[in-house]
This record gives C-alpha cells, structure tokens and sequence, in this order.
C-alpha cells in the first residue's frame, strides 16, 4: 500500500519495526528539502519575505495538527522535540507545582520509560505515591480494574492509548469519564495511537496528550503536546529564552507571551515541523480508518501464521493493533533478531524501554514486529519462513 511513495523501500528490506520510527515518504523530504533550498530563515522573528513564508508555512503545520486531534484551537498545541519531551513538560511544569505528598499517579507495569520515569522523579522529588492497575489475563487494562485502585487521594491517570509492547488499545473514553467524575485528571501517551487511529481529543476529553511526529511518517525531533486551553494555561514553562517572553527589565519584571508561544522558547525544528505538517496531510489522504484495517489485516495474518509455529511463543495474542510481541523458545531475542537482519528483517528485540512489562508478562524481553499501513502479506511470509526453522535459527547463531 503506497509503497512507491517511500524511497527506503528501494533498497532490498523488510522492515518490521514501526513502533520505533515509521519510513518518510517523498512529500514529506521534498518539503523539509524545499525549507532549507529556497525560504531557509528562522521563525517569528524576521521582518522580511522568507522569514514571513516560513511563519506561515510553520503555523500551518500546527493548524493541520489541532485538525488532525480535533483540538479546539491553536493555542492547545504546542510543537515539542518528542513525546517524551512533551509528557515531561506536562509532568514538570504542570503537575509538579500543584501535587502534594501521598498524592497518587495511577499507572501501568506496560507504559513505556517516558510515561514512567518522569513520575519516579517526581515520587522522589515531592512524595507522591505511585500505584498500577491491575491488568486482565490479557495484560490489558479495564474500567473495573482502573476502579480497584482508585481512592480520593488519586490525582492523575497517566496511561498510553495503546502501548509499545501488548499493543492494546485503552478504554481513554471511559476512563476519562470515570475520572473527571472524580476529579481526576488524564495523561495519555499517544506514541503508538495517534499514528494508527482516529483520534478526537474532544470526543475522548483527554485533558493532556502527548505524540511524536516520526513514528507518523514525520521527521524526528518533532512532537506535540496538547492540553486543554485551560490547562495549558497553567503549565510553568520549563525553558525560558528567545520568542516566548515578551519583554524582561529585570528579574522581577518579566512579562511571556500567550500560548502557543510561551511554551516554545529558542529556535524550534523548523524544517521538522513543516515537514510534519506534509506527514500529517498524507495521511489524511490516505485514511486514518483504512490505515488502522489495514494494520489489523497484516495482524491477524501474522498472527494465523505464528500460532501455528510451536516454537513461537506469543505474548501478546489478544490485542487490536499492528503490535506482535514473542519469542523463539529457548533463544534469546536479540539473537534471532541477528538472525533476521542477516537476511534483511528489522525487527526490535530487549525490553522496549517498556522495563516493567515483566512484572506483568515475567517475560524480561522479547522480539517485537509494529506493522504499518505500507507492509505487506510477502513480508511477513519471508519472516515467518525464517522464524519456522529452530534448527537454522540456533545453527546461524554460532
């Protein structure tokens, strides 16, 4: 599916390992291309004509974004370097200002590092408590298990929309609704969703949400932080500098701009955003619906194959995206992803920064294929036939 639009196909690859970055098509390098040939100037800062297109092509972008999510307005999304820069935004310059001690974080043993680590930081730096939901035996997450652990001391659930490793899909909708009858506020980490599937902030009422531009055929070092208006509001800025202040005479009289720009201080990745901006336009073009069947296609294909194989064991049998997460009996996971690359297979292999999913799995790591729209059927038979043969995995090995 469109696999003529992406010049990384032209060498000899199957790459399986979308869930880390996805492939650029032509329209997105031709555009960062035409940035840096012919209106290469910084952003809101120039009074002149290259200067003004780049502002206009830059805002642009961000008007594509809060179409794409269905955010309310401009002013809720702000370009960042990643998702993990954005989550750690949230955490930082809203949620460590307002939380107290004993009040809790309701997360997952399956989130990834960047949906973690910043709330260990903060169980450390303030004393808030860190507590998991309970996952069903298909390691997914339900309303009723969400419900066990929460108590009037829960202050934000902080939860991917589909995660790297299980590759379930998340209740959000329920779950927000369930929270904000309670008073609680809601995180989503929207790396492994918002490139898969249809996602409207509004009609989910996420209060803050975060993603990446490159795992959705966009550069890298461009992401998005959305929040509700009001909220956004409140976030402190973690980086003070150029073109998000409005005057300064002193440390006392320092005077920011509004949002968006308030919280994009110094140069941001031009070139990256409007880049992202012919991402998103693409697959608009396509379809966020025939994507997602698209993906469930290639799955439940992958999935018929590798139950048949009785040295495959699948970890994540049961789940509605393009994430496959097993392991060769008996042989470690980085091997048998040499094993593949010998013959031009990219797949991920370890934990995936994912590093309590054993706590849930008691699987410390394992081989993970992420499929997008662009694989095809002949690419997981080329995998499948190599992952059939034990014997020839554990021969190569050597």
């Amino acid at each position: 599916m469109n696999r003529e639009d992406f010049p990384m196909f032209n060498q000899d690859i199957v790459y399986l390992d979308n869930g880390a970055t996805t492939f650029k098509p032509n329209v997105v390098i031709d555009k960062i291309k035409d940035y840096y040939e012919n209106y290469s100037a910084n952003a809101h800062r120039g009074d002149y004509d290259i200067s003004y297109k780049v502002d206009l092509e830059y805002e642009d972008a961000r008007e594509k974004v809060v179409n794409f999510i269905n955010a309310k307005e401009k002013e809720e999304v702000i370009f960042t370097g990643g998702t993990t820069d954005s989550l750690n935004m949230i955490v930082n310059g809203f949620f460590a200002p307002i939380m107290e001690p004993l009040d809790e974080v309701i997360l997952t043993t399956t989130e990834h590092a960047s949906n973690i680590l910043p709330w260990f930081r903060l169980a450390n730096t303030k004393g808030i408590k860190i507590k998991y939901i309970p996952l069903d035996d298909n390691y997914h997450v339900t309303i009723d298990n969400l419900k066990k652990v929460i108590t009037p001391n829960t202050k934000v659930i902080s939860l991917a929309y589909v995660t790297n490793v299980i590759g379930d899909i998340r209740p959000i909708k329920e779950i927000t609704k369930f929270a904000h009858e309670n008073n609680i506020f809601v995180v989503v980490d929207g790396a492994q969703s918002v490139p898969h599937l249809k996602t409207d902030v509004q009609d989910l009422d996420i209060d803050f949400l975060a993603f990446s531009a490159h795992k959705m055929l966009g550069p890298t070092g461009v992401g998005v932080l959305y929040g509700k208006r009001e909220l956004m509001e409140e976030i402190e800025p973690i980086n003070m500098g150029g073109g998000m202040n409005e005057s300064f005479d002193n440390e006392k009289e320092i005077i920011l701009k509004d949002l968006p720009a308030r919280l994009e201080a110094g140069t941001p990745n031009i070139a990256g955003v409007i880049g992202f901006g012919a991402a998103i336009d693409y697959l608009n073009k396509i379809g966020m619906d025939k994507i997602q069947e698209r993906e469930l296609q290639l799955r439940n294909y992958l999935i018929e194959k590798l139950v048949k194989i009785p040295h495959i064991d699948l970890i994540n049998l049961e789940a509605d995206s393009g994430i496959v997460s097993f392991n060769v009996e008996g042989i470690f996971s980085q091997d048998v992803a040499y094993y593949l690359n010998k013959y031009n297979i990219c797949v991920r292999a370890g934990n995936h920064c994912a590093k309590l999913v054993k706590n849930a799995t008691g699987v410390t790591n394992s081989i993970r294929v992420s499929l997008y729209f662009y694989n095809t059927e002949n690419e997981i038979d080329s995998l499948v036939e190599l992952l059939k043969d034990k014997e020839k995995i554990m021969a190569e090995m050597i």
